[in-house]
């Protein structure tokens, strides 16, 4: 009776402490349409959302311009972010916008973690929004990343963004990129068009 007691005490503290050291995971794509998503678009622009974004092949598909960005219906905090991005054609603009406050508009209060060709990992501030590591100047102050870690066009490239209370960690490719204090620390999560034609994949939250 002590032996089985023993037993059935030794499996539930294993299981409890496989479930403790778990992560959960809340995928933001789907692989088949947009939902979850709000599509936003510069106030000029002249065509509907459903022409600049789109599911194509499994993957989001962003075409660039008109100017804008899609962001998920909810606000998140403390999470890692994992996304995948690749150029279709040649190597443009785009951004991961983070802590995108209220008030959709082309600009929002948000820091950017730059995806434009050639500069992954850029801090940019949007909007107003300040990090404690740089003085706010200018439209767009920009803290500049750690070295260039992204692959060739046309091939997959993989963020890691670890928001946890008000800092920013972003990786790329593996490579811790970029680190920032900001002022916020909750908000949407966006994909930008800015520029030309990319993909987005495997876009989801740990926690």
């Amino acid at each position: 009776m002590k032996t089985r007691f023993f037993l059935a005490t030794l499996i539930l503290m294993i299981t409890m402490n496989a479930c403790g050291n778990s992560n959960s995971k809340t995928k933001l794509f789907n692989g088949e349409n947009l939902e979850g998503w709000v599509c936003v678009l510069d106030d000029k622009a002249s065509v509907p959302t459903s022409e600049v974004y789109g599911v194509k092949e499994g993957n989001i598909h962003i075409a660039g311009n008109p100017f804008g960005y899609m962001r998920t219906d909810k606000k998140y905090s403390n999470y890692k972010l994992h996304v995948e991005w690749r150029w279709i054609g040649e190597g443009t603009n785009s951004g991961l916008f983070l802590h995108v406050q209220d008030g959709d508009k082309l600009w929002p209060n948000a820091i950017e973690c730059q995806l434009g060709s050639g500069k992954a990992g850029d801090f940019v501030m949007l909007g107003g929004s300040k990090i404690a590591e740089v003085e706010s100047q200018g439209k767009f102050p920009i803290k500049e990343r750690n070295g260039d870690f992204e692959k060739p066009i046309g091939e997959w490239n993989t963020a890691e963004v670890v928001c946890e209370g008000n800092s920013i960690i972003v990786y790329i490719n593996g490579q811790l990129q970029n680190q920032a204090t900001s002022e916020t620390s909750e908000g949407y999560i966006a994909l930008q068009s800015e520029g030309g034609p990319i993909e987005f994949r495997n876009v989801y939250l740990t926690h």
